[in-house]
């Protein structure tokens, strides 16, 4: 019954969309602002496929990585060429991280460990979903004073 209601309702939907088009479609306003959502979707798409391209975070960069060497190691541009050679700045990287780590509900701060080293973070520890390693990644990497972040971070379901 529901299937049946849902096929009307789309046959509904979809006659009201053609007639509007046919009676409509030379309104130069509509087609304006048809031109205004197309180029602001080809601007948002192609910004985004630019930055998955120079993160290489594509699934099958990520995939690719993870068989090579089992981690997934990426570096802020705008940081890169820095060193941090002071070891108070670390301790407040990896303290911030750990706070993230406490404000998050998805991840555990007793199950990922952070170290930092030179700007470098390493999380390792356990997480339930392949979903929440992008996660704990994207989090340190927007924390001030990271220039790269390696993850050895395990998927283990949690037990029921």
């Amino acid at each position: 019954m529901r299937t049946f209601l849902a096929l009307i309702l789309g046959l509904a939907i979809g006659g009201a969309l053609v007639w509007f088009y046919i009676n409509h479609r030379n309104d130069p306003r509509l087609q304006s602002a048809g031109q205004k959502v197309e180029d602001a979707a080809k601007s948002a798409r192609d910004s985004a496929q630019n930055e998955l391209q120079a993160l290489h975070l594509s699934p099958e960069d990520i995939k690719d990585e993870l068989a090579r060497s089992g981690q997934v190691v990426r570096r802020a541009a705008n940081q890169a060429g820095q060193a941090i050679a002071d070891a108070t700045a670390d301790s407040r990287t990896t303290a911030a991280i750990k706070v993230k780590l406490l404000a998050s509900k998805d991840l555990s701060a007793l199950n990922i460990s952070v170290n930092t080293t030179a700007g470098v973070v390493t999380l390792s520890g356990a997480v339930a979903s392949p979903d929440l390693i992008s996660k704990a990644i994207l989090l340190a990497m927007q924390t001030d004073g990271v220039r790269e972040v390696v993850s050895s971070l395990q998927v283990k379901p949690k037990a029921k």
